[in-house]
């Protein structure tokens, strides 16, 4: 890890001091995108529950669309509906799609790294994509895995957040390296404060608390993990 400089110590001690006291601020997880992991996992509901569940929030509901039609999910054909995509893609997909639109980068406040805060975002979602044909292969647990995948770097956009506020209140001004050696530092700690607070799967927490920058180790929690 390269040496803080003296302005990023300055934020260093409370930013520290925040993580130690479960103090960084965490966004509530959208209920509709908890309800609809909820949904997809009893076996009592249906593709009519889950298509109402999601219609009920409208801009929701186009990002799923929009992502279902996506050449990641359905590259050869158009989705029209909710009802069809989810009798296309089934109701487990059709919620991590949910889960993806609802917590995606807008969801934390980080002026001047937007772009940057999408491009975590966007290489999170190929990662989930990516660990749950991993699992799937393995015959572990799909949903598990999508969620390592999808949560594993989660910490990033939430300690900049904290970093760009603290650096503010404290008039402490921080160079582009200051704050990208500062969420370096404390991002895996603060991912996994994130999903704990939003009371992931204990495997979630386990693979996300071994993943260190490295798709090889996340990888290789997912497989060993017993799901």
């Amino acid at each position: 890890m390269s040496t803080l400089s003296s302005q990023a110590l300055l934020i260093a001690d409370p930013l520290e001091h925040l993580i130690n006291r479960d103090g960084i601020e965490v966004p509530m997880l959208p209920e509709i995108a908890n309800k609809a992991l909820i949904l997809a996992q009893n076996a009592d509901s249906d593709a009519g529950e889950m298509a109402q569940l999601i219609q009920s929030d409208q801009s929701l509901a186009g990002h799923v669309m929009r992502i279902a039609n996506s050449a990641a999910y359905t590259p050869m054909s158009n989705l029209v509906s909710l009802q069809q995509a989810i009798a296309r893609l089934g109701m487990g997909v059709i919620s991590e799609i949910a889960l993806t639109a609802a917590i995606g980068a807008k969801m934390f406040n980080t002026p001047g790294y937007e772009k940057y805060v999408a491009g975590v975002w966007h290489h999170a979602l190929a990662t989930s994509l990516w660990t749950k044909e991993v699992a799937r292969h393995g015959r572990s647990n799909v949903e598990v895995a999508f969620l390592a995948g999808l949560l594993h770097s989660i910490g990033r956009p939430a300690v900049l957040q904290t970093i760009i506020e603290l650096a503010k209140q404290q008039q402490v001004d921080l160079t582009e390296q200051d704050i990208h050696q500062l969420e370096n530092t404390y991002c895996h700690r603060v991912s996994e404060a994130v999903v704990n607070v939003w009371k992931m799967p204990s495997l979630v927490i386990e693979a996300g608390s071994a993943y260190t920058d490295s798709n090889n180790a996340l990888t290789t929690s997912i497989q060993s993990a017993q799901v």
